[in-house]
């Protein structure tokens, strides 16, 4: 096998381990709240801090251009090493809450250093078929953001912390193998200047713009979903006492469909074009958050589940498209900056969904809040109605 047929899977596996460590507290996180007796909103806190510690590290490695005027390997490796360190704390005895949070809040500062920079690596080496690159790379992030929850069910003999080492373990291999065996790329562009504007000026692009926009109305929809993949399955079990779920093993295993889907995504591309299929996605994804609230109604439980699998395959599917339309409508030189910058405003996105969603359902029970997770996909398919590349 020549070294260029074997740099897209060193990739996928590197970004499938780093990527392992983004939520390994959440795998355990029943038992950090009893070890360090936190109270019940330590859960949300925990949560929300990695979230906010990469919207932070990519807002960072943005500004200062990071990825684009230093080797993009050397980037990977570095956050690698420093995010499973500071994932491996949590291993540490007599903690606080605040030191938790800062645990999980370095851990996600340093994981912009590992998800956008490893989109970017690919994009240094493939140009011709992009979005199928792009399409294991993002299956595999799905897959790495499961898998703590998977090492908890098959680990459950083991302490806790035995999730944390292995994440971490495998956090500092995928690092190493990216160093190792991934030079810079062919068709890297080294940005040798430090340019604070660089953000500024890709809005300017109304391309980039457009298929930025697109990729934020995918975000509005995409993380609320999977949070709420649980509540949906809970609600319906209450509404059909007759049934019963598994709700953790089917959580995973919805969410977890989209790593195919990111592939299959990706084929279609080479067939019908990048932003045709990111739209087909998107139109799909907008039908099931619009169908979604009535189909609670439904007394086979094999139909409504099938749905959820379906959702949770388009949901996803059209994310590596956008990465691949953004890095195609940015310069060679800025395409690292452009995919982060769009990754922070992205994952920003994410949080005032999941916030609303949560407060309209403290104030009501109804199934239609989740209508509100089409104002997403509905704007992203207006602002990539006009043609682009």
């Amino acid at each position: 096998m020549s070294k260029s047929k074997i740099i897209l899977p060193i990739i996928v596996i590197s970004q499938f381990f780093c990527t392992s460590i983004w939520f390994a507290g959440n795998g355990v996180m029943s038992n950090l709240v009893s070890v360090f007796h936190l109270q019940e909103n330590a859960l949300a806190l925990l949560t929300s801090a990695v979230q906010f510690g990469f919207i932070t590290g990519t807002l960072v490695f943005a500004l200062f251009t990071i990825a684009d005027r230093f080797s993009p390997s050397k980037v990977f490796f570095i956050s690698a090493f420093f995010g499973a360190l500071f994932n491996l704390g949590f291993i540490l005895e007599n903690q606080s809450l605040i030191s938790l949070i800062s645990f999980r809040f370095l851990t996600g500062f340093f994981l912009a250093g590992i998800y956008p920079v490893g989109m970017k690596i690919a994009t240094d080496y493939y140009q011709k078929g992009l979005g199928k690159s792009l399409g294991f790379l993002v299956g595999s992030l799905v897959l790495g953001t499961a898998l703590p929850h998977l090492l908890k069910d098959l680990l459950i003999q083991f302490s806790w912390k035995i999730v944390l080492i292995t994440t971490s373990l495998l956090a500092a291999i995928g690092g190493l193998l990216m160093l190792l065996f991934v030079k810079n790329g062919p068709f890297r562009k080294k940005n040798k200047t430090l340019d604070l504007s660089i953000c500024f000026k890709l809005f300017k692009n109304i391309k980039f713009r457009k298929v930025a926009f697109g990729y934020f109305g995918h975000m509005w929809e995409l993380y609320s979903f999977w949070a709420f993949v649980p509540i949906i399955l809970s609600t319906y079990q209450n509404l059909h006492p007759e049934i019963t779920f598994n709700i953790s093993l089917l959580s995973f295993i919805i969410i977890a469909s989209g790593s195919i889907s990111c592939v299959i995504g990706g084929y279609i591309s080479q067939k019908i074009g990048v932003k045709k299929t990111a739209f087909g996605f998107l139109l799909l994804s907008s039908f099931c958050c619009i169908t979604a609230p009535f189909l609670f109604q439904l007394s086979n439980k094999n139909l409504f589940i099938a749905f959820l699998l379906f959702w949770g395959m388009v949901v996803i599917a059209d994310s590596p498209l956008f990465s691949t339309l953004v890095a195609q409508n940015a310069p060679s030189k800025d395409k690292g900056t452009a995919l982060t910058i769009v990754n922070c405003i992205g994952f920003s996105i994410t949080i005032i969904s999941i916030q609303l969603i949560s407060s309209l359902f403290n104030f009501t029970n109804s199934n239609l809040v989740f209508l509100v997770l089409a104002i997403g996909p509905i704007f992203g398919l207006l602002s990539l109605r006009n043609k682009i590349n």
